[in-house]
């Protein structure tokens, strides 16, 4: 399943991506049809980065914006025997995503790779976020 999803973000155009697509689900739908359903529901959302310049894709669609959050409440609750509840968690997590912000924040966008330059164009226009 996951080379199928593979094939779908890593196809050279938005074209060939939901040409994948169909054949990901034709393939997938009797198995796992959940699975199906929830890409189907984002799946144009999931392909967004095509309509940016094909040099930032590489960029655009990892999930490691997603992956770091889910690592540290992973290393941060493994030693533990029990969460004290959900608003624990919530207050966990909370840490985690304000740590980041302040990385992020201390390291501005002026020092982003060569494959993030619509960002640099950004900053070339002075924007920033207020606080």
């Amino acid at each position: 399943m996951a080379d199928d999803m593979r094939s779908i973000f890593y196809a050279s155009s938005k074209e060939k991506a939901m040409e994948f697509f169909d054949i990901f689900t034709d393939r997938w739908q009797r198995d796992l049809p959940s699975a199906v359903k929830c890409l189907e529901n984002s799946i144009e959302v999931c392909l967004t980065f095509f309509t940016c310049p094909e040099e930032e894709w590489i960029s655009l669609r990892t999930t490691n914006i997603i992956e770091r959050p889910n690592k540290g409440f992973k290393r941060r609750t493994n030693p533990m025997e029990i969460v004290a509840g959900e608003n624990a968690c919530y207050t966990l997590l909370a840490f985690i995503y304000l740590k980041m912000e302040l990385h992020w924040r201390s390291n501005p966008i002026g020092k982003v790779p060569k494959n993030l330059s619509f960002l640099k164009k950004l900053q070339d226009k002075k924007f920033t976020q207020k606080t």
